[in-house]
């Protein structure tokens, strides 16, 4: 996957990622402490290679790459024994995705399963947007629904729905359900629907609907602070 900024690529060597090779332009990256820190340490890697500000451009997928680019291996990374399992059903904005896997890395979700019609997670603009997490979140994609249903192995489904009954807040999120979230023309699959034991919606005081990552955040969160409620009753009992 393409890694490009100093933030980007400082994170993804600190997380241990495989970098197939690094190009940099030490002039553009003395501008900045970040950057004079990263210059640093690329200076001794045998991967990293430093090249002129227009070579760090070609490399680039974006117009301004604040002089380096990395391209690093995918992580494999396991599963967190706890947590919801997000699942992105047809999701086809990097932006939205990328939010999205930043948002279930910092809320502490299990995994995140893609199915066929998703966008590549490992896109440059999804990277980009995720910050990060995909150096420390378990990421799988290009599943078919029986697939999904295989790894989810009985946890209960449970679907994104403006028009459910029940709302996020209602539910027991540390039962750790599963979250799919749908696409954000046409909503969840009729697969995601055959296949979910449930719906929740988020309540709203105006608009139509919630963006497709807002609203996965918010019920992220919202299971985050469940299981932390937990965690902190059991330690005062």
């Amino acid at each position: 996957m393409l890694l490009e900024g100093v933030r980007l690529v400082a994170d993804g060597l600190a997380s241990g990622l495989m970098f197939e090779c690094i190009v940099y332009d030490h002039a553009a990256l003395e501008a900045t402490v970040a950057g004079r820190a990263l210059s640093g340490l690329l200076r001794h890697a045998a991967y990293a290679v430093p090249a002129s500000e227009r070579a760090v451009a070609h490399a680039a997928d974006t117009i301004q790459p604040q002089g380096v680019v990395g391209v690093a291996r995918w992580p494999v990374v396991a599963p967190r024994p706890s947590g919801v399992t997000l699942v992105l059903d047809e999701l086809q904005d990097p932006g939205n995705v990328g939010t999205l896997l930043r948002s279930a890395e910092a809320a502490g979700a299990a995994q995140v399963l893609a199915t066929r019609g998703s966008v590549d997670l490992y896109a440059p603009k999804v990277v980009r947007a995720a910050m990060g997490a995909h150096a420390r979140l378990s990421l799988t994609q290009d599943l078919a629904w029986p697939e999904v249903v295989q790894r989810l192995a009985g946890t209960p489904l449970l679907v994104a729905d403006g028009l459910a009954a029940t709302s996020y807040s209602a539910v027991d999120w540390c039962a750790a359900p599963a979250l799919v979230i749908g696409s954000e023309a046409r909503g969840v699959s009729a697969a995601a629907r055959r296949h979910a034991t449930g719906a929740v919606m988020i309540p709203m005081r105006g608009g139509e609907s919630l963006n497709a990552a807002v609203a996965g955040s918010v019920i992220l969160f919202e299971a985050a602070r469940q299981m932390a409620q937990a965690a902190s009753d059991r330690h005062d009992a």
